[in-house]
């Protein structure tokens, strides 16, 4: 083909020393132009309408094909093939040609085998089997393994040695690479790792207990991760500490797009009791909790009518309580907040009781993650909740303060100072009886 360029080219009046050269830019600009056509028809001929398939047939597993793409990583052995059947076309450079192409045939087997892999691994998962045997651990060991052949397969193929030597030649070496390079070889295979399960970001908010890391990341390198503290110190984290430790990566969070609210209130239990005539109608006339009071009034006087419950009796039969009219309140109260989640679970539990009280617990999300939004919305609720606790005739437990002490004390005093002065009366009372009866 380069002759046949080359044969042009001279009839066209270029000089002989030019025209191999031109031909041989000519051959190459096609090379590549029908290398990146290949693929591109590959892709639209073949993939597009296997993925359509995929997409509506009922089978599942098929799914995990488009998922993992492991159609379009085959296609990137197409330009490979194409460049090799046009070597033949540069005599002269036509081995190294070959080389080049196996070895990069040699690296696309790789992707795929792990593309093919992930596609196992993930098929397996969907299995009620893989929650008592799970095998990521043990796909993750096979793709080092087919990596490192891979790896040792193209450098014999590129130096022309054979992989047996380059193996032993490893082998020699792995001792003195691990004893001066160890911290090197640690990162760089965290940094992997960190990379392809994509567990640590710039810009993610981390937690390393370990080394007292709590903040941004900052920066990522071979062998270190920086970490931005909110006290604004900076923490260098080593990268293998990130696969080896357990961290928190607060990514999930923001991405799910609300903030957790998980707080306790604690209630005075000598405050809870039934919900008389005057309290209902003093809580009916909370809008958002009127609602709740009609439903369960009359959902409490059908089940005491059909069960013939005497109802003179506070504890027969079904009634309502404040504190549990309280947390249907609270509930109430969430979902109309415009600053909580709806998306997210939202509820107002009882905890188990404690000698500090009832703890009533609320668990919602907030729809703003910033910090200082959070913190807002956070302290606003309960805000509300300390303010409504006494419409519902319920107290908040605390413990006795200083003040309460002082005015415990003088209340003691008072009484004891009026008891002497109503026993020193009734004494001199009995002495003047005395007097009088001694005079008679």
């Amino acid at each position: 083909m380069v002759d046949i360029f080359a044969g042009w080219f001279s009839a066209l009046g270029i000089n002989e020393t030019f025209d191999i050269v031109l031909a041989n830019i000519a051959v190459g600009i096609i090379m590549f132009a029908v290398a990146f056509l290949s693929k591109l028809i590959f892709e639209k001929v073949l993939i597009k309408p296997i993925e359509l398939i995929v997409r509506r047939s009922a089978f599942k597993w098929d799914d995990l094909l488009v998922k993992h793409k492991l159609l379009n990583k085959i296609a990137l052995m197409i330009p490979a093939i194409v460049i090799a059947l046009f070597a033949p076309a540069f005599p002269s450079i036509s081995d190294v040609i070959y080389r080049l192409v196996t070895t990069y045939l040699i690296f696309i087997a790789a992707v795929v085998i792990d593309a093919f892999l992930d596609v196992f691994t993930s098929a397996y998962q969907s299995l009620e089997t893989s929650r008592d045997t799970p095998i990521k651990s043990y796909m993750t060991v096979v793709k080092l393994m087919v990596y490192i052949i891979a790896g040792v397969i193209a450098v014999s193929v590129l130096t022309g040695i054979s992989p047996w030597g380059i193996l032993s030649g490893i082998g020699a070496m792995t001792a003195v690479l691990l004893v001066v390079f160890r911290d090197s070889l640690l990162g760089l295979v965290a940094s992997i790792q960190i990379s392809k399960n994509n567990l640590v970001s710039i810009g993610d908010w981390i937690e390393v207990p370990r080394y007292q890391a709590d903040g941004d990341v900052i920066d990522i390198t071979l062998t270190t991760i920086r970490i931005q503290n909110w006290d604004k110190t900076i923490t260098t984290v080593p990268s293998y500490a990130i696969i080896s430790e357990s961290f928190k990566n607060w990514k999930g969070m923001f991405q799910a797009g609300g903030r957790r609210i998980k707080r306790s209130v604690f209630i005075d239990t000598s405050s809870v009791r039934f919900l008389d005539d005057e309290l209902y109608d003093r809580l009916y006339k909370i809008q958002i909790l009127r609602p709740y009071l009609e439903s369960r009034k009359k959902e409490i006087e059908e089940f005491n009518r059909r069960n013939e419950v005497d109802v003179t009796e506070p504890v027969n039969g079904r009634r309502m309580t404040n504190i549990g009219t309280f947390r249907a309140y609270l509930t109430a109260y969430l979902r109309n907040h415009p600053g909580t989640n709806k998306d997210l679970i939202m509820m107002v539990r009882q905890l188990q009781p404690t000698d500090t009280g009832l703890p009533l617990e609320i668990y919602a999300f907030s729809r703003d993650t910033s910090w200082v939004n959070y913190e807002s919305l956070q302290s606003d609720i309960f805000d509300h909740i300390f303010a409504t606790l006494p419409h519902f005739d319920l107290r908040i437990f605390q413990n006795p303060s200083g003040n309460d002490l002082r005015a415990m004390g003088d209340l003691l005093v008072g009484k004891r100072q009026g008891h002497e002065q109503d026993n020193s009366e009734e004494l001199s009372t009995e002495s003047r009886q005395l007097n009088a009866e001694q005079d008679t």
